[in-house]
């Protein structure tokens, strides 16, 4: 913790304390949450990103997507646009926001919807036409105004919620108690080869409660990095000077995945809107070599770099272990919420 981190000390108190407040008054109904007749899964975490909600999120589309119509509800993190959209042909990263935007491109037979009122996105998207039967809600652990059916909370492997502080002086956006609300704790980032022993020493740490699941994830690449027109097997590129580009929370996993040393790493911040002038430093170091991004950023740089020089590499969750509870846990809540209703 830094020095001025620790000045703050007192800011974080009074914050600690207002939002603890807040959810004593949701807690005991004088705040008023409201609830939907179908399934809502919310994905959040407590701490201010880089927990891997997006890949968690395309986790359950694939896992629910073939038997149930599918929408999804963010803000739209740092979009040009205001209230309730839902996303059609003419979407882009800055009307909808770039992971959004990523579900949309990736996922076309689900509905993509933004709006910082969680509770409105919820009412427009069952006004529409072609209503939605289980909506997955991104980064909306805080968002209490709605009560979601089903929590999943992510905390990164290395930086836990338990080990964590109130903003300013830590990351948290409320007290580590928040975590009681969550039905099951998803720890991302991990090794893939990570022992029992350390998921045991973990597990005591974050002191679950016993009707609480607990599961490991660790990111898995893509063998191969893709562009507008083509792919390239990873091995092919190790050995080739290239430009690494990222405006993620951590990047740090995917520079180490690519990078060898002819290479170029440009770290820019998590959800940046990339300005002319970093175009232009991008293809100034780049010159005639490859550029390779994520695929959040790749929404947001296409067009703007050669087509024939940009790619992306893909990223997904992959659990430790017990992937088969963690998916029966779903569908289960999901058939009981969907009978129930």
């Amino acid at each position: 913790m830094n020095l001025l981190r620790k000045l703050l000390f007192p800011f974080a108190i009074l914050y600690g304390l207002i939002t603890s407040i807040r959810n004593f008054l949701f807690d005991k109904y004088i705040l008023k949450s409201y609830s939907f007749d179908l399934p809502v899964i919310a994905v959040g975490n407590l701490s201010v990103g880089g927990t891997g909600k997006t890949p968690q999120i395309e986790y359950l589309i694939r896992l629910l997507s073939d038997k149930y119509k599918i929408a999804t509800l963010s803000r739209g993190y740092k979009r040009k646009s205001k209230g309730f959209i839902l996303a059609e042909a003419n979407a882009n990263a800055a009307t909808i926001g770039d992971e959004p935007f990523q579900f949309f491109q990736k996922f076309p037979s689900i509905q993509v919807a933004v709006d910082a009122d969680r509770k409105n996105g919820i009412e427009q998207l069952l006004s529409q036409t072609e209503k939605p039967e289980i909506i997955l809600l991104d980064d909306a652990f805080q968002h209490r105004k709605v009560k979601a059916g089903f929590y999943i909370l992510l905390t990164s492997y290395g930086d836990l919620y338990s080990d964590d502080f109130i903003l300013p002086t830590g990351n948290l956006r409320e007290s580590r108690s928040g975590a009681a609300r969550a039905n099951i704790i998803v720890v991302t980032k991990c090794p893939f080869n990570l022992s029992l022993e350390e998921q045991d020493d973990i597990k005591k740490r974050l002191n679950l409660s016993k009707n609480q699941e607990l599961y490991f994830t660790f990111i898995a690449y893509d063998d191969f990095i893709y562009g507008e027109n083509r792919k390239i097997k990873v091995d092919e590129i190790q050995y080739f000077a290239k430009v690494l580009v990222a405006g993620i929370a951590k990047p740090e996993p995917f520079f180490s995945y690519l990078q060898n040393p002819n290479d170029v790493c440009l770290s820019f911040p998590d959800h940046h809107n990339f300005t002319d002038k970093d175009i232009l430093e991008i293809k100034n170091l780049a010159q005639n070599n490859i550029i390779i991004t994520t695929e959040k950023d790749f929404v947001r740089l296409r067009g703007s770099v050669p087509n024939e020089q940009l790619f992306y590499l893909p990223i997904q969750s992959s659990f430790v272990s017990g992937s088969e509870y963690f998916d029966k846990t779903i569908i289960d809540y999901v058939g009981t919420s969907t009978r129930n209703s």
